[in-house]
């Protein structure tokens, strides 16, 4: 006979596959008597577990909604099909979900069966997402990133730059950022000895160590990573005042282009990033309202041209 623990186990796992159970169905699938299941079933709803059971003609027993999700007993195809949902749903083909889905994969990623870890390699392997191009990220990365960060664990990355130069880096991982069709890892470097954002689809490989993370003061990871992504890589940063609400503006500038603030007057202020000052003046045109450029002054002098040369004897009279 099994032990009361094996069984209640096993009971667990039979009353997610089917809403309602008999006791002699149970009975007889566990190969005990009856008063063996109510004594089993007390034994869940202790521990925490809202098992139901009613009467008649009909009756039985039926696991209800608790305040916690009980674990779930998963055969391998089960595991399997969840991962690769999962997988999915990290690179962004869920809308909201995506961050979620990182954590949750990470902790099945944990106990998945080496041969069902094939399966879902194999199955992302082949599968090709249609609709907006986004940036690859390896899944091993994020999930061994995620695990980093989860751990606050070091960890080193093999990681290639804008310019395609590779580079091992030593780091303490702190938190993984979502933003738009990107991931990017808020890290602190141990190397230069300061925080740094890294782009996953430009880390090769993720080696997590087990030496702990050192207590730092650290920057809200939302707020880093944009003005990092926004305005770090360009050769101008722009400062402007613009007439109009933080929303409006945001809905013309997504997260990766530049930082919006609400100033509380009808004005909102923009700081944004571009390789040439024409880039940034045809930024700032193409928001359609009013715009104080307050910064660099390179900007505000390129503007004058930009209006010279659009009353040219070449351009409108």
């Amino acid at each position: 006979m099994t032990d009361p623990t094996t069984r209640a186990l096993r009971l667990l796992g039979l009353f997610q596959t089917r809403a309602l159970w008999t006791s002699e169905e149970l009975a007889a699938r566990l190969g005990v008597t009856t008063r063996s299941i109510r004594r089993d079933v007390e034994r869940l709803r202790e521990l925490g577990y809202p098992v139901r059971a009613s009467s008649g003609v009909g009756g039985g027993y039926q696991l209800g909604a608790g305040g916690s999700l009980p674990p779930l007993l998963l055969a391998q195809d089960e595991a399997v099909a969840i991962a690769v949902c999962l997988r999915l749903a990290a690179g962004g083909t869920v809308a909201g979900v995506s961050e979620s889905a990182v954590r949750t994969l990470a902790k099945l990623d944990q106990v998945l069966p080496a041969g069902a870890r094939e399966q879902v390699a194999a199955i992302h392997s082949t599968t090709v997402t249609v609709g907006a191009a986004r940036a690859v990220v390896d899944p091993e990365v994020l999930m061994a990133t995620s695990r980093a960060c989860r751990d606050r664990v070091h960890a080193t990355i093999d990681y290639v730059d804008r310019q395609g130069r590779g580079s091992q880096r030593r780091v303490e991982p702190h938190a993984l950022v979502a933003v738009t069709d990107r991931w990017y890892l808020l890290a602190f470097d141990l190397d230069r000895d300061d925080w740094r954002s890294f782009r996953l689809d430009r880390v090769r490989r993720v080696t997590v160590g087990t030496l702990r993370n050192q207590p730092r003061e650290v920057p809200d990871p939302a707020s880093y990573i944009t003005r990092s992504v926004s305005q770090s890589p360009y050769r101008y940063v722009a400062t402007a005042r613009v007439r109009a609400s933080g929303d409006r503006v945001r809905e013309r500038v997504p997260p990766l282009a530049g930082d919006v603030t609400d100033l509380g007057d009808g004005w909102c202020r923009l700081v944004t990033g571009g390789e040439t000052l024409d880039h940034l003046a045809a930024e700032l045109v193409m928001l359609g309202t009013d715009v104080e450029v307050l910064d660099p002054p390179e900007l505000v002098e390129h503007l004058e041209v930009v209006k010279r040369r659009l009353l040219s004897p070449a351009g409108p009279r």
